[in-house]
């Protein structure tokens, strides 16, 4: 079973800025995401933390914030992170969503 058959939701071809802190060691790295959807994200980055890491992210656009607690669910060189948002504050979630409407009424 591939990762895109256990999504709950579609994610989008988006590239956010993310700010990736490691709960446990306090580690920090700065990176973009390839992909968002309502509850995770792909994060290109040089640097990667192993699955099942806790994490804090902010993602930002157009100087906005989005902070949520998070997972690393897949973590490789090939693929870089795939990461399942776990607890994220209801205004939090309400821009996610509108940054995502923005993009689907977007006209290629």
């Amino acid at each position: 079973m591939g990762y895109e058959s256990v999504r709950r939701t579609p994610r989008y071809s988006l590239m956010f800025d993310i700010e990736i802190t490691d709960v446990q060691s306090e580690t920090q790295i700065m990176a973009h995401t390839k992909m968002l959807g309502l509850y995770g994200c792909g994060v290109e980055s040089s640097m990667l933390f192993p699955q099942g890491a806790s994490l804090r992210v902010k993602l930002s656009h157009q100087g906005v914030d989005v902070r949520s607690l998070a997972r690393v669910v897949y973590s490789t060189v090939a693929l870089g992170m795939g990461v399942v948002f776990t607890s994220m504050e209801r205004e939090d979630e309400r821009i996610l969503e509108s940054w995502i409407a923005e993009y689907l009424s977007t006209p290629y």
